[in-house]
């Protein structure tokens, strides 16, 4: 069973950093693109990041380019979401993803919430 878990959300203030990361398990991690999602009270869930299985940056939502960054260490089977100079409206649930031949996985989330 395919595992994702995410950690390393927190409640912070406009302007600081976190960095969230995702743990993988059951899958041949360094053969696949990961991605990072978040989702809004009240808003659909979108894509923040692509990360191809060489570490490329294949995607990254214009609302967060160059704030973001995103990274992977395929010997740990880890995926990184760097996050700065956070704003308010960067407050959501924040999922890690990876779409295998065997379906579309997620983790739990991680609460990230961003105050004034």
């Amino acid at each position: 069973q395919v595992e994702l878990v995410e950690s390393g959300g927190g409640s912070v203030y406009a302007g600081w950093s976190l960095r969230l990361t995702c743990a993988a398990a059951e899958f041949d991690f360094s053969r696949f693109t990961m991605m990072w999602y978040r989702q809004a009270p009240g808003k659909e869930r979108e894509l923040v990041a692509k990360i191809t299985r060489d570490c490329g940056v294949s995607y990254l939502a214009g609302s967060v380019k160059g704030r973001f960054t995103a990274s992977r260490d395929n010997g740990r089977k880890t995926v990184y979401l760097q996050m700065d100079n956070l704003r308010i409206e960067d407050t959501a649930v924040y999922y890690c993803s990876t779409n295998i031949p065997s379906g579309q996985y997620w983790g739990q989330g991680t609460q990230v919430t961003v105050s004034s």
